[in-house]
């Protein structure tokens, strides 16, 4: 193609975008600010504890797969997919009895009916329109870019609009089908990963039950960060150059067009496009000049952003017992908690929670008889926590795990940990008001409503990642590469791509 494209951040999306463009037979470079490549899907080494710092579910391998053959690879070349079984746990406080999810219907839909009768029949039900709602989300509206209002209130929109459940609240939802607050709260905790309420977040998002009821939950043997290797290798095969600890300073405009960026180090490299993935509010504000931005301060003032994350990554000198991969614990006020996070910003009192234990599935991120947990609260973006504060609430957070997880002495067990939070994640990547994911999924903030992939003031700039359309999710973040990939070639289909 002969034409050069410079990529400003290694993020899911941005690595996403460094495949399909240099596949493509584009010049492109990437630049990273931070030592790794990965973005948020970060990584560090410690006492001989290999901690993922990021994502950790491995999710709707369908896109997965779609990416990787839209590149002319296989995902099984890359690899080493474990199906998790169970897929997850669930803890409830003041409840001595957990709950396993096992991405089985018959075993699942027993679970439910021991719970709430009738419940096995609803979760059937449940699932298959959660199945349709996914199908017509991938095949018709995730892979679309959105640019006039009409694009999104398309005919199959307001005819099936009730069915996709777009016009109504996910808890309302939800409680059509499940009577009890403790499968609800399994129907409903997806939201989540969303960066959402499950009172705010649009019912279409009950797709995302498909994915781990339906599809299963699945690891990459070595950990997360090895798709983030994949990616890295995918983009240096077909030619892209990768610079990490290289920070881009100004987004060079010319006459009303990205012509290239300046590096903190002074270097300046010449671009026929640029495309961030830093994120959306750092790029505007920060690496754009005032006229040059489509979105004002005022703009981002009022945005709803996802909650950021109070996480301890701690290696513990024995195994633990009654512990799967994936670990939840829900609060009794489920209003409440999420409250804490979007009315009235504060550490939760009660928070849910979340425990990954990799190393129960990898011998490989601990040292041999060790454990290897991370341990993630979705608190409130923007929250200011002391250093006392932090110590006292991870104090906090680990008798709550010794109790409602059966975990005696947990706290004498630790042989290492480290405390990352809001303040961590602005720092890092540049995360505005140090959100965790990025901008929430309501339904103002959601399709047509999110922030365009390009640039209205500057021809030739565009975005990907968690900021922009479809949003937040690592599969998700990829399809952002695609649909900048899209708007580059004219393409405007709402299905997949075939072939680039």
């Amino acid at each position: 193609m002969n034409k050069k494209v410079v990529i400003i951040g290694s993020g899911i999306g941005g690595l996403g975008a460094a495949c399909l463009f240099a596949k493509k037979g584009y010049e492109v470079a990437v630049f990273e600010k931070n030592d790794n490549f990965g973005g948020r899907a970060n990584i560090f080494e410690a006492n001989g504890f290999r901690f993922d710092m990021g994502p950790s579910w491995y999710l709707a391998p369908d896109i997965f797969e779609h990416f990787f053959n839209l590149v002319g690879e296989k995902v099984e070349d890359h690899l080493d997919l474990v199906t998790l079984q169970p897929s997850y746990r669930i803890f409830f406080r003041n409840d001595p009895q957990s709950l396993d999810i096992h991405s089985d219907i018959e075993r699942d839909a027993a679970t439910f009916e021991a719970i709430e009768p009738g419940a096995g029949e609803q979760l059937r039900a449940y699932l298959k329109q959660s199945e349709y709602q996914y199908k017509v989300a991938t095949e018709h509206f995730m892979f679309k870019n959105y640019d006039t209002i009409f694009d999104f209130f398309n005919r199959r929109v307001m005819t099936e609009g009730q069915k996709l459940s777009v016009f109504s609240k996910m808890h309302k939802f939800v409680s059509r089908f499940f009577k009890t607050e403790k499968l609800r709260q399994v129907m409903e905790y997806t939201m989540v990963f969303l960066g959402t309420s499950p009172y705010e977040a649009p019912a279409l998002y009950n797709l995302m039950s498909h994915m781990d009821f339906n599809q299963g939950v699945f690891y990459p043997r070595g950990g997360f960060y090895e798709l983030i290797n994949a990616l890295c290798r995918i983009a240096e095969k077909n030619g892209a150059v990768l610079r990490n600890s290289c920070a881009v300073d100004e987004i060079i405009v010319e006459n009303g067009k990205a012509s290239g960026v300046r590096l903190e180090s002074g270097e300046v490299v010449e671009a026929d496009m640029v495309i961030s993935n830093a994120d959306m509010w750092f790029t505007e504000t920060r690496l754009l000049k005032k006229k040059e931005r489509t979105y004002s301060e005022r703009y981002w003032r009022k945005r709803v952003m996802a909650p950021s994350a109070f996480i301890m990554y701690l290696g513990v000198s024995e195994k633990l017992q009654g512990i799967t991969h994936h670990n939840l614990i829900f609060s009794e006020d489920w209003r409440k908690n999420f409250d804490d996070i979007y009315k009235d910003p504060q550490l939760p009192i009660e928070p849910s929670l979340y425990v990954c234990a990799p190393s129960v599935t990898d011998n490989t991120v601990a040292p041999e008889g060790k454990e290897n947990l991370f341990v993630l609260v979705p608190i409130a973006s923007d929250l200011k926590i002391s250093e006392d504060e932090k110590e006292a609430y991870a104090d906090r957070i680990l008798a709550e795990m010794e109790r409602e997880m059966k975990l005696p002495g947990l706290r004498q067990k630790i042989e290492y940990k480290r405390i990352y939070t809001v303040d961590n994640f602005a720092a890092d990547y540049h995360s505005f008001k140090g959100s965790a994911l990025g901008l929430a999924h309501t339904l103002r903030q959601t399709a047509i409503f999110r922030p365009k992939n390009y640039s209205k003031k500057a021809k030739d700039l565009f975005y990907v990642g968690a900021g922009v359309n479809p949003g937040i999710g690592t599969q998700i973040c990829l399809i952002s590469a695609e649909l900048a990939y899209k708007r580059v070639h004219g393409i405007k289909t709402a299905e997949p791509m075939t072939e680039l």
